[in-house]
């Protein structure tokens, strides 16, 4: 994917360390899988199968990380599993 130095520096400088994300990933109803995060607000993506979803997901995770980055803002934001009666 081409993209700016500056984009790409910032790409490189949060790609150096390593992070552990929950991501959800589901088959929508025209048959794509869609895949989030739900600790980086508005970072979506989807492919053709599963493993397509999740190797989108993280190109889009890095890219989220480098924009946020740049932008000054925090990274991810607070995730939290609850428990509902249903």
């Amino acid at each position: 994917m081409a993209g700016s130095s500056t984009n790409d520096a910032s790409l490189r400088g949060v790609a150096q360390r390593s992070m552990k994300l929950t991501v959800t990933i589901y088959q929508d109803e025209d048959g794509v899988y869609i895949a989030e995060c739900p600790a980086i607000p508005g970072c979506v993506s989807q492919g053709s199968s599963q493993a397509d979803a999740e190797s989108n997901i993280e190109d889009a995770i890095r890219q989220s990380l480098a924009a946020r980055a740049e932008l000054g803002l925090p990274l991810t934001v607070h995730t939290k599993e609850i428990e509902v009666a249903v």
